[in-house]
């Protein structure tokens, strides 16, 4: 099987918030799962667009494909979560995107997650006792939510990816379709 079809007939949702999403973090693991063969859905707190920024500026528009409350974990064989610092800290305050992300683990699917990303991971009380990595910024929370913080380029806990920031990106998308590929994750299942 080539790299083109390791996704096929693989649906993949990435969860972003009206505005925040570090562009780069979600066009290139999208254009990963695209380029497996498999399709990327983006989801949304309200139907329309999503605005990225680069960094601190305002970057591209993305259309929103389905609505958070609208979506279904059974309909997604794994799950994205881009970072940028306003995006996971807006995802985390919506109850709605909180059960979604804590449903994607009580269904041992693959969960991929960049950057400031793990803050709606901890939101969904879903990292205690995981090995992961992140924004250096975040370790005290993970930490304290009780993960095992690595400074290293993209760790893989059980179906869990997580990388610490754009330069990781190549590695981070490799490992994401990996784990799809693979599917179900039975250390994936958490107390939640």
């Amino acid at each position: 099987m080539s790299v083109a079809d390791t996704l096929t007939n693989r649906r993949v949702a990435f969860v972003a918030a009206p505005e925040g999403t570090e562009q780069v973090e979600l066009t290139r693991p999208w254009q990963a799962v695209k380029d497996a063969g498999g399709t990327p859905e983006l989801i949304s707190m309200k139907a329309g667009e999503i605005q990225a920024f680069n960094h601190l500026d305002k970057g591209d528009t993305f259309p929103v494909d389905k609505v958070v409350t609208d979506a279904s974990v059974d309909d997604y064989d794994g799950l994205v979560l881009p970072g940028g610092v306003a995006n996971p800290d807006l995802l985390r305050t919506d109850p709605n995107v909180v059960n979604f992300v804590r449903e994607f683990f009580s269904k041992r699917k693959p969960v991929a997650v960049i950057c400031h990303g793990p803050w709606t991971l901890i939101e969904a009380d879903v990292v205690r006792g995981r090995r992961m990595t992140s924004y250096p910024s975040l370790q005290t929370d993970l930490r304290n939510a009780g993960a095992e913080w690595v400074d290293e380029e993209v760790v893989t806990d059980g179906g869990l990816v997580s990388s610490r920031n754009p330069d990781d990106l190549p590695a981070f998308c490799d490992k994401l379709v990996e784990e799809i590929a693979e599917g179900e994750h039975s250390r994936q299942a958490t107390s939640a």
